[in-house]
């Protein structure tokens, strides 16, 4: 007769765990897993420990600069994650059964984009639906965001990600800008090429000295009308509402997007858009887009926050434009 087992659920390891090992594989970070979970870093550290007595081998590599997986850690993961998708999905299912929408939804925007237009339609989107949660990273960074674990990304673009699900939320367009003081001591330009004369306020995408703008006019009889020319001045910056600061200190000439150039109507310095025919080529998208990874079903939490979006969007319930 076979000796019955003494192996315990104990001893076995536990799907929490698992589901922690792949979350690490996905973040590649102890700290970002952490964050995802809503754990601390040394809980995270104790339960891979633990996983790897379990199994009896390494599972995780962890260096001062990287955390990876070793092969067996690798295996584990590509093993279980297709049960653990299906596992969140169906308790998503479940959920958006409920008569009020619920959930933690986790999102990210452009900083100058967030401040202005996302955080006021979120607050009175909160209002709206008390039982969802949001957890908001104001970041210029393109981020990955199946790896960083984003629900919804709010995102400047001329066309989204084939392998996204995008909902178009308005249309958007460059724009040069100067205050009338700069104006007033420097002149208007009336042409691109007269750029090169002028103090640029360059948006940051690389660390050259020289920056060149891209300028393009329409002509409704002939093919459009473009110029280059190359552009410095006192000030770079990656961040649209430095730029449109600078340039409402009479520093010079900014680049910015047209939802970051206007002003609140209570504030006294109001921007001038230059060469209104020209439109800049190449910095910012023509549209806004709320984007999330493609999946078989979207959480009703999350589309109700998009449609929420589409609707604040679509009334003109956002900061003022030039």
């Amino acid at each position: 007769m076979p000796k019955e087992s003494t192996t315990t659920l104990a001893s076995q390891p536990v799907l929490a765990d698992l589901h922690l090992l792949l979350v690490i594989g996905q973040t590649r970070s102890y700290t970002q897993a952490a964050r995802r979970l809503g754990v601390s870093k040394a809980t995270v550290s104790q339960r891979i420990a633990a996983l790897e007595r379990a199994a009896g081998v390494p599972l995780v590599q962890r260096t001062t600069r990287a955390v990876a997986l070793t092969a067996a850690g690798q295996q584990l993961v590509d093993d279980t994650a297709p049960s653990f998708a299906q596992i969140e999905q169906s308790y998503a299912a479940i959920r958006d059964l409920a008569s009020t929408p619920r959930g933690l939804v986790r999102m990210t925007a452009p900083v100058a984009l967030g401040r202005q237009h996302v955080m006021p339609a979120l607050s009175a989107f909160l209002l709206r639906f008390p039982q969802i949660r949001i957890e908001l990273d104001l970041n210029d960074k393109l981020i990955n965001l199946a790896q960083e674990g984003y629900d919804l990304a709010i995102r400047h673009s001329h066309q989204p990600p084939e392998t996204y699900v995008a909902w178009l939320l308005c249309e958007t367009r460059a724009m040069l800008a100067a205050s009338p003081g700069y104006l007033e001591r420097r002149g208007t330009p009336s042409h691109p090429r007269e750029l090169a004369e002028h103090d640029c306020l360059v948006y940051l995408r690389g660390s050259t000295s020289v920056q060149n703008w891209t300028l393009m006019r329409e002509h409704p009889r002939k093919a459009p009308e473009l110029c280059q020319v190359a552009v410095q001045g006192p000030l770079k910056a990656n961040n649209s509402e430095a730029l449109r600061e600078a340039a409402l200190a009479g520093l010079g000439i900014a680049l910015l997007p047209d939802f970051s150039a206007g002003v609140h109507p209570q504030d006294r310095r109001q921007l001038v858009p230059i060469l209104p025919d020209w439109q800049p080529q190449g910095f910012f998208g023509g549209r806004i887009f709320a984007i999330r990874p493609w999946a078989p079903r979207v959480p009703r939490a999350v589309q109700c926050l998009v449609e929420h979006l589409q609707e604040w969007f679509k009334n003109g319930a956002r900061a003022p434009r030039l």
